[in-house]
């Protein structure tokens, strides 16, 4: 029995000195190894992404010369027309205060006619007999012709008014034709309704929206912030939501000079043609991305930008160099532009620097390979 507890006690010691052996060994070392990355040459491109719309460069509205009713429509959203087709007809609805001034001033140009008559009758009487002068005769003669003109005006206006056209025709209606040739983007009527004709006081029914859509263009808004970057002329990147894994080049044409607030943030309008393919059918009015290069540098010193860190008080950016044996020194530095995924290092370090990848969500853990190769 004696041996027996003799022997239990070694066990217990032995195994108390492996443990604690094992304990100093592990705990000797750092439990994580940190990888390290050196910087490197790359170039880099700072891009905006701006959001917006495609639309035709210019949408013509047709509006009627008279007012009245619509009373044929000839073509439908969607339908091809050409410089004079006809799109539809507004049959007149005389205006009844217009008509009777438009007779009354009828009636009143014919009695000045009769009068005008009468001295140019009798005048001209008095002229071949020798008893007046020609001046005389002339201005009667004047005064008769202007009485004639002024009746036929008149007529002309009241055939207007009551038919719409001054040749008098039974159909009372007036064509309205296409001022462009494109796609017929919109018909804000439909028969039976009521338009008014364009004129310096009154903008006028539109009665369909004319487009071209093989020229179309980007609109879009950018922030005060970036505005200052762009200039006219700078290639684009379109991207359509409607239109999958296809890219269509863009040139920035417009700038706006004044900016609007917008939720608290002052927005600029832009515009940049789009160059279109003829495979590609597009609609007025698809929400569109376009991509923007603000600034390029090419062959510079960059680290991901996932390396850096930063002062809590200053903000100042800094890494963490590997001086030996997973020692690391802190070290501040001076960035550049960034495309978000890589930063340009302005001074502080050089590609043989080892910088420390701080933030590797699953560290290498030293224990793991010694355990291993103490239980060999």
């Amino acid at each position: 029995m004696k041996i027996l507890k003799y022997v239990g006690i070694s066990v217990l010691v032995l195994g108390g000195l492996f443990a604690a052996a094992y304990f100093i060994k592990t705990n000797s070392k750092s439990n994580i190894e940190y990888d390290t990355e050196n910087p490197f040459i790359y170039s880099i491109e700072m891009k905006t992404v701006v959001t917006g719309k495609v639309i035709p460069e210019d949408e013509v509205e047709i509006k009627p010369q008279i007012s009245g009713i619509i009373d044929v429509l000839y073509v439908e959203e969607g339908d091809q027309v050409k410089t004079g087709d006809l799109l539809a007809k507004v049959k007149i609805v005389p205006n009844e205060q217009s008509l009777n001034s438009a007779s009354g001033r009828l009636k009143n140009t014919k009695i000045l006619l009769k009068n005008a008559e009468v001295l140019f009758k009798r005048n001209k009487a008095l002229y071949e007999k020798e008893i007046i002068a020609k001046q005389e005769f002339e201005s009667a003669e004047l005064r008769y012709n202007q009485a004639k003109l002024d009746v036929a005006n008149a007529t002309s206006d009241l055939k207007i008014i009551r038919l719409g056209s001054a040749d008098g025709s039974n159909t009372a209606n007036t064509n309205v034709r296409a001022t462009v040739a494109g796609t017929i983007l919109e018909i804000p009527v439909k028969e039976g309704d009521q338009v008014i004709e364009s004129n310096t006081f009154n903008a006028g029914t539109s009665i369909a929206t004319i487009a071209d859509l093989n020229k179309m263009i980007f609109e879009g808004k950018v922030d005060e912030a970036e505005v200052g970057k762009l200039k006219v002329g700078m290639p684009l990147s379109v991207s359509l939501g409607a239109i999958e894994d296809q890219i269509f080049e863009a040139r920035l044409k417009f700038i706006a000079p004044k900016g609007n607030e917008e939720q608290g943030a002052v927005q600029f309008i832009i515009e940049g043609d789009v160059y279109l393919n003829d495979s590609t059918f597009i609609r007025a009015g698809y929400s569109a991305n376009a991509t923007l290069i603000l600034e390029r540098k090419d062959s510079i010193l960059v680290i991901p930008e996932s390396l850096l860190q930063f002062e809590k008080e200053s903000d100042t950016p800094f890494v963490e160099i590997e001086r030996k044996g997973q020692k690391f020194e802190k070290k501040e530095i001076e960035t550049g532009i960034s495309d978000g995924i890589n930063i340009e290092i302005l001074s502080g370090l050089t590609l043989e620097d080892n910088i420390k990848v701080w933030n590797k969500t699953e560290p290498k853990k030293i224990r793991d390979e010694d355990e291993a190769s103490d239980w060999k």
